[in-house]
């Protein structure tokens, strides 16, 4: 209270422009207006270059209001940068929160100096200040306490970059610009302290500095090293000088080097899709083939473009990235960065390459696209919004359309082209599985349902999966629910056929099963696999505007029947430990985690977690047409996800059973418990079938199989 009430004095401020003079003061104003021309110059080359880019397929500035205040809130709690990552959160916390502060800070001393003292000069006949009394105290003990949050967290970030070397902030592009970034950020923070400590020795320490802890820290210090008073006022305009330079130096250069992320990313963030990746950008109805997919770094979209310079190669991506992880040649954040790094060498005047093939001469490898497994694991981990799915899917697209798609993959989509699946098998075969039930699967197309179920291509046809679909229609057919099938009408659902590139085939199939679905009297659609949910919910409504029927995976529906007593597991105990891999699409996609886990709960199973669940679940391969590819891997996903159930859970070697929700899983799961030789260690099961067994009715699908 005794220093507040020193406040009431007029000399409680800090002089301005301390011995720089007028002529000082003249040059600081003119460097400052070169800088920020430079500043604001840049900022314009940057914003010209994104409207060269293509018009984006969604509507990215609808609500701008609504969108700035919703980026605001991503920005300022941090929420993205704490995920995963403390260390990280509470590092960049401490950075944004005090570079902020400091920035308005400077701001309002600039009011202070150029707007209200002038105004009450010019206008009033009397210069004033309100940068005195309790708002200079108020003022000096906040600029000082976040400068030193600032300075702490940049501190962090030198620790974690230099010391700790953590891998994921190091690669390829990795260069100069980086260390002068965190380096220019620390010397402007510590800048600031030594410039305030010079001055309030060089004033005589006036008591009412103590405020001002940090500076005053700087003072003693200086003090107790021999420095005088006269000294200090000698040093002053050095350490003004040095400290201004570099903050202006910076200013002009945020525009033209890594500094720039500071803007782009929150307008990224201000850009972004709130349904990214789960749905992907359309094709012109009347593209060429050699308009489809990404020729040139123009044919990307300017949020594409965006997400360019938004990328701060921080690496969360690389380091969640599951292909990354098995050894294949997909790195995201490099995927990015390359193309940034080709787009300016372009601008500089630099030969033109082709965006993506195969033999090395282009900017992205094909076998590098080829490797991701569209689990986006990438997006959900990145800080600031970067859509990697929607540029990834761009160059799938080029390369589809130039025939250079994996051999394998040609011939799944051949299957699917030529007979509605890709096995290849013919569509009369697509009902088999009910032969061996003993009861009818119900046709939808002959009888009004409430539940029209869409079971999907590796249910129909593969023999492990077919396990699944009798186990889902005797639950179905136990609760007497109203539900009926298309039969061998049911075609592909398209979801993986649009993310390997194929964008004509997949709108083929959306016309196929909407004329199909129309044929039907149905209140609601179930699906097996979450790769059919995902598409139905989030794509097929983009391709047709009247198509908005309720969508729901199986887990879903049969947790209601669940919940609402018409399932009749009360007082069920399967003696079994379990862990559960939640499916990309199911999970991550579309944000259900709960549905299949009250299920195997119910069961009377014991549920031991898996280290990466949830949101940060670790992809099971077979996305994005992995499933129909080869690669050579260090560790195939399926097999560390098995090896993490079986080492990294709470249970460990206890663990009983690996149970999915997804076909797809399914497939990967049973392929990598045998090459990973863990066959006769855990078993992969469905929650289909561990409720099946909890209604003891597992016999009669074993009879059935």
């Amino acid at each position: 209270m005794a220093l507040f009430a020193l406040a009431q004095t007029t000399g409680t401020t800090r002089p301005t422009f301390w011995r720089i003079g007028h002529i000082g003061e003249a040059v600081f104003y003119y460097l400052a207006a070169v800088a920020v021309a430079i500043f604001l110059f840049g900022v314009y080359q940057r914003v010209a270059r994104y409207g060269r880019g293509e018009e984006d397929w969604f509507e990215r500035l609808d609500d701008l209001a609504g969108r700035i205040v919703r980026a605001a809130k991503v920005v300022a709690s941090n929420e993205k940068q704490f995920d995963r990552d403390l260390y990280g959160g509470l590092m960049h916390a401490f950075i944004l929160w005090g570079f902020l502060t400091l920035l308005i800070g400077t701001t309002i001393l600039a009011i202070d100096m150029d707007v209200y003292r002038k105004f009450t000069e010019y206008v009033l006949g009397s210069k004033d200040s309100f940068f005195v009394g309790d708002f200079y105290l108020a003022y000096s003990l906040v600029m000082d306490a976040m400068g030193l949050l600032f300075v702490v967290g940049v501190g962090m970030a030198l620790y974690r970059r230099y010391w700790v070397r953590n891998q994921r902030l190091w690669g390829r592009h990795t260069s100069l610009e980086d260390d002068l970034f965190v380096w220019t950020l620390f010397l402007l923070g510590v800048g600031g302290y030594v410039t305030e400590g010079v001055r309030i020795l060089g004033t005589g320490m006036p008591g009412f500095e103590d405020v001002s802890f940090v500076g005053m820290f700087v003072a003693e210090v200086l003090q107790a090293a021999g420095v005088t008073e006269a000294t200090a006022a000698a040093w002053y305009p050095v350490t003004w000088w040095s400290h201004a330079l570099l903050a202006l130096a910076f200013v002009a250069a945020i525009p033209y080097a890594k500094p720039f992320h500071m803007l782009s990313s929150f307008a990224n963030v201000v850009a972004r899709d709130e349904k990214a990746g789960k749905r992907l950008p359309g094709v012109p109805e009347d593209a060429s083939p050699d308009e489809i997919g990404a020729s040139s770094i123009d044919d990307f979209s300017w949020k594409q473009l965006l997400d360019q310079d938004a990328c701060t190669k921080c690496g969360r991506c690389s380091s969640v990235c599951p292909a990354n992880a098995s050894g294949r040649p997909l790195d995201p954040r490099n995927v990015i960065l390359d193309l940034k790094q080709y787009r300016e060498n372009v601008e500089r005047g630099g030969e033109e390459r082709p965006i993506v093939a195969d033999g090395g001469t282009s900017v992205i490898d094909s076998e590098t696209m080829e490797s991701c497994m569209a689990c986006m694991a990438c997006m959900d981990a990145c800080p600031v919004d970067v859509e990697h799915l929607s540029s990834f899917t761009e160059m799938q697209r080029r390369l589809t359309e130039s025939g250079q798609m994996d051999e394998n993959v040609q011939d799944a989509m051949m299957n699917i082209f030529q007979n509605g699946n890709s096995f290849g098998d013919p569509e009369r075969k697509r009902p088999d599985w009910t032969d061996e039930l003993d009861f009818e699967v119900p046709d939808a197309r002959g009888e009004d349902v409430e539940f029209l179920w869409y079971v999907g291509d590796y249910p129909s046809y593969d023999e492990r999966n077919r396990k699944i679909a009798r186990s889902l229609a005797t639950i179905l057919h136990e609760a007497d629910v109203s539900y009926g099938i298309l039969y061998e009408d049911e075609q592909n659902d398209g979801n993986d056929v649009r993310r390997v590139g194929e964008e004509g085939l997949y709108e083929m199939l959306v016309e196929d099963n909407l004329a199909a679905f129309a044929e039907c009297d149905y209140d609601k659609i179930v699906c097996t696999d979450p790769h059919s949910y995902n598409t139905f919910t989030n794509e097929y409504p983009e391709m047709d505007d009247d198509f908005d029927d309720p969508v729901y995976h199986y887990t879903q529906v049969v947790e209601e029947l669940f919940t609402s007593g018409r399932l009749g597991l009360d007082g069920t105990e399967l003696d079994y430990t379990v862990t559960y891999h939640d499916p990309c699409h199911l999970g991550r996609y579309n944000d259900e985690y709960e549905a299949p886990r009250e299920l195997v709960r119910a069961t009377g199973c014991e549920l031991d977690e898996m280290p990466r669940n949830r949101d940060d679940s670790f992809c099971c391969g077979g996305g994005g047409g992995g499933l129909w590819m080869d690669f050579e891997e260090d560790s195939k996903p399926s097999e560390e996800r098995i090896r993490e159930a079986l080492e990294d859970t709470d249970a460990g070697a206890g663990v009983d059973k690996f149970v999915v929700a997804c076909p797809m899983c399914m497939t990967m799961y049973e392929d990598g418990r045998k090459t990973g030789g863990y066959e006769d260690e855990i078993e992969i099961v469905d929650v289909a079938e561990l409720v099946v067994d909890a209604l003891g009715a597992e016999e009669r699908v074993k009879v059935a199989a």
